[in-house]
């Protein structure tokens, strides 16, 4: 396979740059990500539809990743019950090295081709649920042995990669390739490549909920209440849904219930 994203850098002498020149090219190049996921999509799409009929039937959604990788996917997980008012453990992040191990950057972990399935077998993961691996290169050992075993005990997998035909799409049934190139620093993945994974993430996570119902309209009537921010949205939603015109009423009912779509089953007659 082409390793493109340990080619070198369109830039150099880059300790010769200023400060402008430097920043302008960092977005020049960040600039081509986008574009990179536009070319993607099908598989993407190929990808969600995947995740989503899994999910429908009760199944869980696992990321299997190290490095930035596998800590962007971590971020999205812990944000989805907030925002979507999930259950914890719907969507589980599993990263090299163990989550209680998030803040060091243990890289050595990702060539450990155990952990991984140990860590899912922790979980209980099973033929319902959905396995997406996470690899900038498409051949992090931690990952693709993880991606392996599942297909070994009949697990559907997918994959995002940003090399082509690599061993780790090889070994997912729905893979992602999102081909960003070399990087502005050579081999340093955590720039285009960890952008895309962050889009990546937010696209997949965003989708997944939509098609679950935990949006409607553009609104996310399952948010968590977890500060005056976020509950002060919630009023104004619930206000703007129900008719109710009174904000500490509508405040008072949202609190009693929970959530917004909780608040809106209790009413007589809510507004769609």
């Amino acid at each position: 396979m082409q390793k493109i994203t340990e080619q070198p850098s369109r830039h150099r002498d880059l300790e010769h740059k200023s400060i402008e020149e430097i920043t302008r090219s960092i977005n020049q190049e960040d600039a081509t990500v986008a574009e990179a996921i536009r070319e993607a999509l099908p598989a993407v799409n190929r990808l969600i539809g995947a995740i989503v009929a899994r999910m429908k039937e009760g199944g869980r959604l696992f990321y299997v990743g190290a490095g930035s990788g596998g800590r962007l996917s971590v971020l999205d997980v812990i944000e989805l019950p907030t925002t979507y008012g999930v259950p914890k453990g719907q969507v589980i992040a599993v990263l090299a090295g163990g989550m209680s191990r998030l803040v060091e950057a243990l890289e050595e972990k990702e060539d450990d081709r155990e952990d991984a399935w140990e860590q899912l077998r922790a979980e209980n993961v099973s033929p319902g649920d959905m396995v997406v691996g996470i690899s900038a290169s498409g051949t992090t050992p931690f990952v693709l042995a993880g991606l392996e075993a599942c297909r070994a005990h009949h697990i559907t997998t997918g994959c995002i990669v940003s090399n082509p035909g690599s061993p780790i799409a090889d070994a997912a049934d729905y893979p992602v390739e999102v081909i960003t190139g070399p990087e502005f620093i050579t081999g340093s993945t955590r720039m285009k490549c960890g952008t895309a994974q962050k889009m990546l993430f937010d696209m997949i996570s965003t989708t997944v909920m939509i098609q679950l119902g935990r949006v409607e309209d553009n609104q996310m009537v399952h948010v968590q209440l977890i500060n005056d921010k976020i509950l002060d949205r919630g009023v104004r939603m619930l206000m703007g849904r129900s008719g109710i015109t009174d904000y500490e009423e509508a405040r008072r009912r949202l609190l009693e219930y929970g959530s917004v779509r909780k608040a809106l089953d209790h009413l007589d007659h809510p507004v769609n």
